[in-house]
């Protein structure tokens, strides 16, 4: 499972991606899970690094979902048309 930080900012966006596809290329499971339960300050930055980590895993033949989307961003999501893209973790 690959977890975001606690602050995921524009400030914060450009590493915490690269952490992300680090660990989803070590990731040998073919479900992508990320775990969002921490993720307490965030912008619209947190969701282009959640759609860029699903671009990722779906282009190496994984699943994708999240575990634990704060409400808040999954309204931001709905906001921007993306929601369907951001799949629950089951």
């Amino acid at each position: 499972m690959l977890v975001l930080p606690s602050e995921l900012t524009h400030r914060q966006a450009k590493a915490c991606l690269s952490m992300l596809l680090q660990g989803l290329r070590a990731h040998r499971d073919p479900r992508v899970v990320v775990d969002a339960t921490g993720l307490k300050a965030f912008d619209s930055s947190a969701l282009a690094v959640l759609l860029e980590c699903r671009r990722e895993a779906l282009a190496s033949g994984k699943s994708f979902s999240v575990q634990g989307l704060p409400t808040a961003l999954r309204g931001m999501a709905g906001l921007y048309g993306v929601g369907i893209l951001i799949t629950p973790a089951a």
